[in-house]
């Protein structure tokens, strides 16, 4: 097809879309569609082969598989593809396709690592993917893989899903990367801007040298524009893009009580407990209504812009839905609504231990109790400052605070006594929707699918988008494609291919982005 027709088509349906025309009614769109669906078994059978390689961050030498299949299968393709290494840091793959009519180069992130497994929780072994004609809690069955060179006898359809770890975070992007990639090279389609490619082994441990990469290969990763492949779209099953991202910074407390652990029928109502102090210290830092009480918390807060407030406005409210999927009776804070809260730094404690409960508990009055907690950043929050805050409430509180286990003269001293200890922390980020490129990263979006597209000024996760707006100075925007039921960090991770074909069509419209 000559370019000028591509290009009048593609023009036509960036206009017209939303307006007159079905989506996919576009030589574009259906050509990719069309390819996707007849290469279907071919497409499974290539992503069943890379699932089945461990992909836990830990697991260096399966780690490194990993990236060689990566490399391997850009190098198929034409991209100029090779692994960076650094002494102590898991490899990332990078790879740069570039095109003549280019004016923007933009940089596609994502991640091949997982999360750790326990093979005990999983209904299937995590590395052995399964496919399924429907998701499991909903009563799905597992279908079998077609020979090499077979089909499927009955056609894959969207509900079908395949489990695995890393089938949805974050390697379903990688594939649908490379198929996009496959689609416009079998219609005659190149990409309208130079690509480069940055897949991190390391996402799910924080990519703790990524900020290393990134010094050691700027010029290589030099780009207009980022985006980060990786989440999943909106409850509703809509597509989104996300402009922002909350940060985290982590802490963890100890109180103390006696230097060992007490009788309780000689000691109870004489010695101090510290579980009880712990539990009336964490109390004092919320409301019954989930305001936080630390004075300053909300002081830093960078107020949202008009386009964004416009975005929240209409996105669909899906409180009720999640309510009733997480069997809650309400929302910790009545006074927000899910996305609301997702613009506000949060105050989490993700763990309680003091002693022992049920069987194994001893009829003793603890000597110490601990908690860790995180703070859920947004976009104005430094996490220092944070900390500081912290630890400013506790001293109100009435607590001397150390920084590694007290002496005996200490625990004499100070009735109240907490260690605090904390590590590094990463920044909210969140890039203007007003921007130029985010508008031109919209209308390709919006050509991928026949929903709505949504607009979400922050997803409640963490990434590490701050490393490279720090560094590379360039805007970011999120496109996730897996399905919001993913079973994401846990046991029966999955993929709904309906989100597959999506993240498919998606990537081929932002090839084809000028």
């Amino acid at each position: 097809m000559k370019p000028c027709i591509i290009q009048t088509i593609l023009t036509l349906g960036i206009a017209f879309a939303n307006a007159v025309a079905p989506v996919f009614a576009d030589e574009v769109g259906d050509s990719v569609r069309s390819y996707r669906q007849s290469r279907a078994t071919d497409i499974l059978q290539s992503f069943r082969e890379f699932v089945s390689i461990p992909n836990v961050s830990a697991d260096g030498a399966n780690i490194g598989r990993n990236a060689i299949w990566i490399r391997d299968e850009l190098k198929k393709r034409g991209v100029a593809s090779k692994i960076w290494d650094l002494p102590g840091a898991n490899p990332v793959v990078f790879g740069e396709l570039r095109s003549p009519a280019a004016t923007r180069t933009v940089v596609f992130y994502a991640h091949f690592d997982g999360q750790p497994v326990d093979e005990s929780q999983w209904l299937h072994a995590p590395f052995t993917p399964t496919l399924m004609n429907a998701d499991e809690s909903a009563g799905g069955e597992a279908i079998a893989w077609p020979e090499s060179g077979e089909g499927f006898e009955i056609p894959p359809t969207d509900e079908w899903r395949m489990y695995g770890r890393g089938t949805s975070d974050d390697r379903a992007a990688v594939m649908a990367m490379l198929t996009a990639m496959d689609a416009l090279q079998a219609n005659g389609l190149s990409p309208q801007v130079n690509i480069k490619f940055l897949f991190d082994g390391e996402e799910e441990i924080g990519s703790p040298n990524l900020r290393r990469y990134l010094e050691s290969h700027r010029q290589e990763l030099d780009a207009d524009l980022w985006l980060f492949c990786d989440g999943p779209v909106h409850q509703t099953r809509k597509p989104q893009l996300v402009f922002g991202v909350r940060g985290i910074v982590q802490f963890d407390l100890t109180v103390y009580g006696a230097n060992r652990p007490l009788h309780s029928g000689h000691y109870g109502n004489w010695a101090p407990n510290p579980a009880l102090n712990l539990a009336k210290l964490l109390a004092s830092m919320k409301d019954s209504r989930g305001e936080i009480l630390i004075d300053g918390f909300y002081e830093s807060i960078e107020p949202l812009g008009g386009r964004e407030l416009d975005a929240i406005s209409k996105l669909p409210n899906v409180d009720d839905g999640l309510l009733s999927e997480l069997g809650l009776a309400e929302r910790e804070n009545p006074t927000r609504d899910y996305y609301q809260s997702l613009m506000f730094p949060s105050l989490n404690i993700r763990g309680l231990q003091s002693a022992t409960v049920g069987k194994t508990a001893r009829n003793i009055v603890p000597n110490e109790a601990s908690a860790t907690l995180d703070i859920r950043l947004v976009k104005g929050n430094e996490p220092g400052e944070m900390l500081k805050l912290v630890r400013n409430h506790l001293q109100r509180q009435g607590y001397h605070i150390v920084y590694s286990d007290p002496s005996d003269e200490l625990r004499r001293k100070y009735p109240k006594l907490v260690k605090f200890q904390s590590g590094g922390g990463t920044p909210a980020e969140r890039t203007p929707l007003g921007h130029p490129l985010v508008q031109d990263v919209i209308t390709a979006a919006d050509l991928a699918s026949d929903e709505e597209l949504l607009l979400v000024p922050t997803l409640g996760g963490t990434l590490p988008i701050s490393v490279i707006t720090d560094r590379m100075a360039v805007p970011v925007v999120i496109v996730p494609i897996a399905n919001h039921d993913n079973n994401q960090h846990a046991p029966n991770e999955n993929i709904r291919l309906g989100n597959l074909w999506y993240g498919v069509d998606v990537m081929a419209r932002l090839f084809l982005m000028k």
